[in-house]
């Protein structure tokens, strides 16, 4: 360890029980065996860090009332714990979780992440990155990237040529049609309210952006020659998302659950679901082999993330960060947090 490290930092925490907020001075953590401390350089601002704050969201696993939010997470390991050699000076991305007791537990979630000058990481969920690779590029892949890359290619399988629809053009919607297009699915209908989002879905890659204002359907059906979509994404996690994806399948195809929510999951014509014999398919996270893969699409120039970063802010900025995403202003596809500036 460095003598000019310090022995304290700042971290964004939040108290899981008042639901407080704050970017605060707290105790630089000193990783334990099989472990590394990561100086970070950059960490994303999710979804999930908003519903984490207004309570829509609360930690299974956590010890204790406090955490350090933040699981979208990259930057240079500066210190080995016991039995730890090869890491110190690398750049990596770290895993969202890790599996503890036969249940995964997140990080930023059910414990302490990466929205801090430093974060403790145990080996197994470092992910080395290419020099080249920015840490605003590399803290995105473990989640906003790998999430529906994993939905694309694990719990829905889909093959070059199948038709496939995306419903929700925002952080993870988008790099849908990305990796959608990158598999290639076609043609690929984007659906989203906003118009801006439904312009980056063209640029994305997407064939067809529509508004769900209109008969959605019949788009469909129009493009696909008649027969319907494959696969449909629901990044948005509701109802009336759900009912349209719906009408829009083919027969035997697959509404993909992507957008969580606590509502209960109805089919509004469940008669006909059955006759088609279409399938309802739950998906979450991914697994680290997806992270791996992604990396690895980067480092051979198959994918580029350099339009994912909507923008930064300094780590005192955490709150304003939150707020911007909760209110969707410039209706961002991720914002980054760099504690080291």
């Amino acid at each position: 360890m460095s003598d000019s490290m310090p022995d304290s930092m700042l971290a964004g925490q939040l108290n899981v029980r008042t639901k407080q907020f704050e970017v605060k001075e707290v105790p630089r953590p000193a990783p334990g065996p099989g472990e590394v401390l990561v100086e970070v350089r950059a960490a994303g601002i999710c979804l999930s860090d908003v519903h984490l704050v207004d309570g829509t969201l609360n930690p299974l696993f956590l010890q204790g009332e406090e955490v350090t939010l933040g699981h979208e997470v990259a930057g240079v390991v500066v210190e080995h714990g016991e039995g730890v050699t090869g890491w110190e000076g690398r750049r990596v991305t770290l895993q969202a979780g890790e599996e503890l007791g036969g249940w995964i537990h997140t990080r930023g979630v059910d414990y302490d992440g990466g929205w801090a000058h430093y974060a403790v990481s145990t080996v197994s969920t470092l992910v080395p990155i290419p020099d080249a690779m920015p840490f605003e590029q590399a803290c995105i892949v473990p989640d906003a990237v790998s999430t529906p890359w994993a939905s694309i290619v694990t719990t829905a399988g889909v093959r070059a040529g199948e038709p496939v629809g995306v419903w929700g053009i925002g952080g993870l919607g988008a790099h849908a049609v990305q990796l959608l297009r990158l598999a290639g699915a076609a043609p690929i209908v984007a659906v989203d309210p906003v118009e801006s989002a439904r312009e980056r879905a063209l640029t994305f890659g997407a064939d067809l952006a529509v508004d769900p204002s209109e008969d959605v359907a019949a788009r469909v059906r129009e493009l696909t020659g008649g027969a319907g979509l494959a696969y449909a994404f629901d990044f948005a996690g509701v109802a009336p998302v759900r009912e349209q994806a719906v009408r829009c399948l083919e027969r035997g195809g697959a509404l993909v659950l992507v957008g969580l929510t606590d509502q209960p999951l109805t089919i509004r014509n469940g008669t006909q679901f059955s006759y088609f014999g279409e399938r309802l398919l739950g998906h979450y996270g991914s697994e680290p082999h997806h992270v791996e893969q992604l990396v690895g699409l980067v480092r051979h120039g198959r994918l580029d993330l350099s339009r994912s970063i909507s923008g930064t802010l300094p780590l005192e900025e955490a709150a304003r960060g939150i707020e911007m995403l909760e209110r969707k202003e410039g209706n961002p596809i991720r914002l980054v947090l760099q504690p080291h500036g």
